[in-house]
Parts: structure tokens; sequence; C-alpha cells
């Protein structure tokens, strides 16, 4: 048991919370671990990794990923490390961790270097405070850290840059455990032993994760295979920078460098000779933004301009903001239903920034028109696959194509093109409001629009109009628009909303989701009490009532919520973690608190810690019915007067 020092802090600041770090002594089962005959038998399995480090206590551990077997490698007052065994280990099986290209990796070679458990924990330190790379490790230690091992690093794959603690929660993985002692401390036989026992539940919670990526690992397979680079470890915009450098490099005969743009350069917009507005105040609006200068901030990025961030576009009824991001309506908290007199449209413009990009010829100077040649290849190469209903190749052109956008907008890129970014974002929002302008005029409404999409409420009997002035428009833009229709529409505002389709099938974005939108997936986003969005959905679909739904799930997942505690979350001084998982549970008081200020964590005043993942009987249903019924206000669905309902 340790706990943490309160720390002198200059005036004014609050004292960090001594909160108990002790936990009840597991009881361990018999570790399954491999003979060396067995491991020779195994070789070339896949084999997930991970690597612990005190200045008393080394810790490298590999399980097979399919049937659990383990093997690792102590060094301690107490054991000695089987160099060759490691090294062996190393080169014949397939290794997949976390965060491992930067950490794990190149600690195992450090250690086959020979270094002590002393030396090997300040390197650690380095790695973990200094941000010291593979690159500069090999420098300073005269160690090579293999490029060509075979082995796959999930953070990069996986959406966003989150820590394995924080997936596995998304995951809703069966425990949630900080480590377990001060890294600082050296620790004791039974400490070592107990951290061991740790070590196997990151490699489950990695399992989890491999298991969570295995399509996109997939497409990196066969996308490794393609091009003829390792791409396994890579994100997708990584992805997309070394598929297009590459082929941008067969036709120009050298790597397309990356370009220096100092922070302050500038900018303006150079409107493609389709736009065009019929009314005044659109007009202002175009002059206004071809007047602007867009200036290169410190992070690299094109900043806002006050003049355009303040600006409200008004059509019709909507009001529109633009933004470096995309465009956006503005309403709050509105229901909108299709019926015998309207129709709900949703248009959404396909492949809306490649379009613009080929279209407008645009690519990154230090690339100059062989990126065209090659963006445009892969675009139609994506097309055909698609149509062809080859999901493979579709996937895996559609990763490069997205990818790249991001790219360049990163000073780090040898696609980095501020202008180019710029010049693509700003034509797909002035293009979208000249669309919205035209529907407008002739007295049809707009209800949303985000980014590269419109939501039209339109009368029935003038469906065909409508589709004549879409088709107008794409036929003056060379843009391309796809059609969806809704039933209903219920918004809190234009990124969070529930859109009921035609078939019955229910679209939710935002809040109200389960997916973030990176990558689509759950694991770019924190679950928060998912059971009363599933509600919802169920009663503005099925007319399930709210009640039922929370009621009958059996499923426990459904209920926790998730987040991120910066320096660590206790409950009446019982330390959590840095990553803290709840429900709300009858009869629970107090609130989970940071440790570090003892403010309260948000949303946590009868929170009921839930580290543990395991059935509770106790749930308080009022409180995510409640939630539910928020919910439904927040939509619309509920007037104002009708909100002493709940």
């Amino acid at each position: 048991m340790f706990f943490n020092e309160p720390e002198k802090l200059p005036k004014g600041k609050k004292q960090p919370v001594a909160v108990d770090r002790s936990f009840p002594t597991p009881i361990f089962k018999p570790l399954d671990l491999y003979n060396d005959a067995e491991l020779v038998i195994d070789s070339h399995s896949t084999f997930i990794f991970d690597v612990e480090c005190y200045s008393n206590y080394f810790l490298a551990m590999f399980t097979n990923f399919r049937t659990g077997k383990i093997v690792y490698f102590e060094m301690s007052p107490n054991s000695t490390i089987d160099y060759k065994k490691l090294e062996w280990v190393l080169w014949n099986f397939l290794l997949v961790g976390f965060n491992s290209s930067n950490y794990d990796l190149p600690m195992l070679f450090l250690c086959l270097k020979g270094l002590s458990c002393q030396e090997l924990k300040r390197v650690s330190d380095r790695i973990i405070n200094e941000e010291l790379r593979p690159r500069q490790i090999e420098q300073e230690f005269k160690v090579i850290v293999p490029t060509k091992i075979n082995h796959i690093d999930l953070i990069e794959v996986a959406p966003l840059k989150a820590s394995l603690k924080t997936y596995a929660g998304r995951m809703h993985c069966k425990k949630m455990q900080d480590l377990p002692y001060n890294p600082a401390m050296p620790l004791t036989q039974e400490q070592a032993n107990i951290l061991l026992h740790y070590c196997i539940n990151d490699l489950e919670n990695t399992i989890l994760l491999f298991i969570e990526l295995k399509e996109q690992i997939k497409l990196r397979y066969d996308m490794t295979e393609q091009y003829g680079i390792d791409l396994r470890s890579k994100s997708d915009a990584q992805i997309a920078e070394h598929v297009i450098a590459s082929e941008v490099m067969k036709i120009n005969g050298n790597w397309p460098r990356r370009p220096i743009i100092l922070e302050g350069q500038s900018y303006r917009y150079a409107a493609p000779a389709f736009l065009a507005y019929a009314t005044p105040a659109m007009q202002a609006v175009l002059d206004r933004v071809l007047a602007t200068e867009f200036v290169v901030g410190a992070s690299g990025a094109v900043l806002m301009p006050e003049s355009l961030e303040s600006l409200s576009v008004g059509i019709g009824n909507g009001i529109y903001r633009m933004g470096i991001g995309g465009l956006h309506s503005s309403e709050e908290k509105t229901m909108h239903k299709a019926d015998e007199e309207y129709l709900l449209i949703d248009r959404d413009v396909a492949s809306y920034y490649p379009s613009i990009i080929i279209n407008n010829n645009l690519f990154p100077k230090q690339m100059g028109k062989a990126f065209i040649q090659v963006y445009s290849t892969i675009v139609e190469r994506r097309l055909k696959a698609k149509a062809a209903g080859d999901k493979v190749n579709a996937d895996s052109l559609k990763i490069v194509i997205n990818g790249s956008f991001g790219k360049l907008g990163s000073k780090y890129s040898c696609l980095y093109s501020p202008d180019l970014m710029l010049q693509v974002t700003l034509t797909g929002q002035l293009a979208l409001l000249m669309l919205i302008e035209r529907i407008e005029l002739a007295g049809i409404s707009i209800v949303s629009a985000n980014t590269d999409g419109i939501i039209i409420k339109c009368p029935r009997a003038r469906y065909e109009e409508l589709n004549q002035i879409i088709k107008q428009w794409e036929q003056v833009t060379a843009f391309y628009t796809e059609e969806t229709k809704y039933k209903a529409v219920y918004s809190r505002d234009v990124n969070n909303y529930i859109a009921i389709k035609e078939d019955g099938t229910a679209k939710v974005k935002g809040c109200y989701s389960e997916k973030g939108s990176a990558l689509n997936s759950r694991l770019s986003k924190n679950p928060e009490s998912l059971i009363c969005a599933d509600a919802v959905t169920k009663l503005l679909v099925e007319c399930i009532p709210i009640e039922q739904t929370i009621t009958e799930s059996q499923d426990i997942t459904r209920f926790v919520c998730v987040r991120n505690v910066k320096g660590g979350a206790h409950k009446n001084a019982k330390y959590l973690g840095k990553v803290v998982r709840w429900i709300y549970a009858k009869g629970e008081t107090g609130t989970i608190n940071y440790v570090l200020t003892n403010n309260i964590v948000p949303k946590s005043e009868g929170a009921r810690p839930l580290m543990d993942l395991a059935p509770v009987e106790d749930l308080n249903f009022d409180y995510y019915i409640n939630e539910a019924n928020e919910m439904l206000y927040d939509l619309g669905y509920y007037k104002p007067k009708q909100i002493g309902l709940f």
C-alpha cells in the first residue's frame, strides 16, 4: 500500500487529496506457460506483448493471441534474463503491441544490449517525460531498433490518440486498473508478482483492441502487399501520405519534400468560375471572403479570421456559420416530420472534397501536377471498385482519399499545403450556400446544413421542381448529390440529431451515437449512459416507451459511463484511476472527485464506481429515465410547456 503525498503548491492552488491506493491481495490463477519445445512449435504465431520497468525490476511478457499461453522475461535481484531466448522470440513471432514502436521495442533492444534495471528505468523515464524517440535512442545508446521486425503497433491504427485504458473502457473491458505501484518506487518480490498479473490484464485489453481493429488491420495488410510498403502500423493519414508520396515519386523522380511555411504567412481565397449568387446579401458574403486575409498560425493551420468567425449568413429562415472546418446551420431543439404535404430529403454531395480538388485542378506546390494525376487515378479506381462490389480495394482507396485531406493541414507532412486546404473548405461552404440560396429563392425550405449536405423540407407537389434546381446546380459545379428520404428529423443542434429513414432505420449522430466521428468507431468516443439514447431511438422509431427499454435491458454496458480524469479520480478517498467507469445505483450518495483538486468529476453525483464489470441489481432506473426525457426535450420532441412531465 502507498499513499500519494500532498505537495506544496503555489498560493491559491488546491492541495491533492491523500488517497488510499491499496487493493485486496488478489488470488491468482496459475499461468499457462510455454516450455521451449512448445515455443518452437508455435513459432510465427501472433504474440501480444508488453513491457514494464522499475528501478529494480524489468518485465517483458508475451501471450499467444489464439491460445493465451504465456512466455515472460524478468530482470530483478532474484532473476536474470535469457537474452538469447528473448531475442529468438522477438524475431520468430508476429508481435502486436500498443505504443510499442516508441516504447516497448526500444526498451527490449536496450535490454538485449545488457542495460541494467536502473539504466533501463532512466531511459524509460526519458521516453515518457521527454518524448525521447527511437532514432534518438539509437544515436545516444548505439543500439539498432530494427524496422524490419514483424510487428504491428495498434496506437496508430486506432482512432485519435487515447491511452490503452481509455480504449479498454470504450470496449467495455472486464477490468479497469491503473499501474498498481508508483513507478518511482522499487518493488518488493510480492509487488513484482502482483505487477506481473497486472501486465496480463493489459495484454488482455490489447487483445480486445486487436480484435476490434481487425478490419482496419486486414486493409493494411492488403495495402502493404499492393504498394510494397509496410503500412500495418500507420494511421489512415500516414497511409495516405506514404502512398501518394511514393506514387508521385514514380512520376517526378524524387520524394516530395515538406515545405517550410512560417507562422504569419497569409493567403487569399480564389473563387472558382462557377461560384455566383443571385441576392445582394450573398454577393456581399462572397466579397467579404475574397477580401479577407487568412493567416497561418503557430500550429501550421490556417486561422479563422474574426471577420468571418462572427459572420452569420441568413438565407430564408436559416442562419449559417462558416468555419475552417465546414459550414453549419444553427437550428436547436427542432423537430421536422414528413407528412401528406411535405417530404424530408437529405442531399449529400458525393466525394465532396476530392471532387473540389480534382475539378479545380488543385495540388500541393511541392508535388506539382503529378499529385492531380495520382489523386485522380486513386479516386477513379475507388469508384470502379465500389461499383464492382470490390470492398477490399474500395475501402483501401477510401483510406488514401480521406486520409490525405487531413495531411494538407499538417506542417510535418510532405502533403502540407494550407492554401490548398483553405481553397477546398471555403469552396465547399460557398458552393453549398449557392445551392441553399437557389432552393430558398424557389420558396422551398432548408432545415439543416452541415459540411457536405443539406436537409430539405419540400412540398410533395414540388419534388420534381426541387430535383431540377439541384440538377442545374450539379451541372454548373460538376458535383453530384445522393438522396436519402426521412420520415422525421429530431435535432438538438446540427451535430447532434436522430433522423428516421423511410425504411424505419435510424441515423444517429453526435451524443446519440455510441460511435465517434473518427473511423465511425466506438473507439473514438467514451460511452455515457448509452441506454438513454437506445430508449429515445426506440421510442421515435418503434413507439416503445422509454421506461420499457431501460427497465428491461440486461446489458450492463449500456448503463455505464467512462471518463478520463486528469491526475486520477477517487471516491471517498479510495483511488480509482485515470480512466473511471461508473453506473448510477439506488441509494448511492456522494460524488467522484479529482485527486489533484478534489473538484467533482462532471455528472458523477450518485455514481457508483464499476471498475470491474459485473451485473448490478440496484440500478437507479429513475436516473436513466429522466436523462432520456431530457434528451427528448433537447430533440424538440417535448414542447417547453411539457417539461414538467419529468
